[in-house]
């Protein structure tokens, strides 16, 4: 017999830890079931910037979840816990007028911005980029780091497996032991739990060169990004055929070539060494809200993790408590 007030949480992403973080707040009593592989959120550096693409496409709660965010990093240090982070500002360099024009055309009225031209960047950048658009508000996380410290924070147990089914009530996990019961199941599992569930998705891998520095204070961002991180600094942001099914990390040469020509093509890495790669895969299709099966979900955030995920996340567990 449950007493209380219990929920099972399926995966240990930005989507799940933070599901847990805000139950727990809730009243709830939290188990994650965490399979501890393949984690594209544990990104060396995620970049919290409301503004996407070569477009500047603006989700409309890019805002509020960017706030959100920041707000909940504070709240998270405050209470002692570990979170490599900087809020200081995002440049997007543009190389003509017309690709100005279609940022302008999207850009928000109530979002903080500000354009600068080549020569007055605060950032050194390479030969050819006509306009930069400078978001103030933006920056960049840990992934690894914040998922941890939402985890720790929520008190909740973590369990490591992986789950094999699960109903309105029970997860049942692929090694021999008792279902765990809850009043709510939420499943937040991302490209690996997705395909290991068998469901149909599109999935796009993502790798990231780890640098001993970081050729920028802030995070440049136009087709691929440099950004500083913890430990030095990354350059990322390439992305192979988008696949149906979650596929095993790698990065093809073609993909280290592309991915350098991008980065030098922002800033000068002359003198950067490249000391290690990441490579993660993200599910594409956001799926938020209870399921027709009784059971909740939040997942499929792709790039916009870090950006939406937390806002979603206190919503979604809004909805679970009433």
């Amino acid at each position: 017999m449950l007493s209380g007030k219990s929920a099972v949480v399926i995966g240990a992403g930005i989507a799940g830890a933070s599901v847990a973080y805000f139950l727990s707040r809730a009243g709830f009593s939290v188990t994650v079931v965490d399979a501890g592989v393949h984690a594209a959120s544990h990104v060396p550096s995620a970049l919290i910037n409301p503004v996407r693409g070569q477009s500047g496409q603006v989700d409309a709660r890019a805002i509020e979840g960017m706030h959100f965010t920041w707000n909940l990093i504070r709240e998270l240090t405050t209470q002692g816990h570990d979170l490599p982070h900087g809020q200081n500002g995002v440049l997007r360099p543009m190389p003509d007028d017309r690709t100005r024009a279609k940022f302008e055309r999207n850009l928000p009225a109530d979002l903080k911005t500000e354009w600068l031209s080549s020569a007055a960047t605060p950032e050194p950048l390479a030969p050819g980029w006509a306009h930069i658009l400078r978001l103030p508000e933006a920056g960049w996380v840990d992934g690894k780091a914040l998922c941890q410290a939402l985890l720790k924070a929520s008190g909740a147990e973590v369990i490591q497996g992986k789950a094999g089914k699960w109903d309105a009530t029970n997860v049942h996990l692929t090694a021999h032991r008792a279902p765990l019961p809850a009043h709510h199941i939420i499943f937040c599992g991302g490209s690996v739990g997705g395909t290991w569930a068998g469901e149909a998705a599109t999935h796009r891998m993502g790798s990231m060169l780890l640098l001993d520095r970081a050729p920028t204070r802030q995070p440049l961002s136009f087709g691929a990004y440099v950004s500083p991180d913890a430990r030095g600094g990354v350059l990322g942001g390439t992305f192979e055929t988008p696949s149906p099914v979650w596929e095993e990390p790698c990065l093809p040469l073609a993909s280290l070539e592309w991915l350098l020509g991008k980065g030098e093509a922002l800033t000068d890495l002359q003198g950067v060494s490249v000391t290690g790669v990441w490579t993660g895969s993200r599910l594409s299709g956001l799926k938020a809200g209870r399921q027709t099966d009784g059971t909740w979900r939040l997942s499929g955030l792709s790039s916009k993790g870090f950006l939406l995920g937390p806002l979603l996340a206190s919503q979604l567990a809004r909805q679970i408590s009433e």
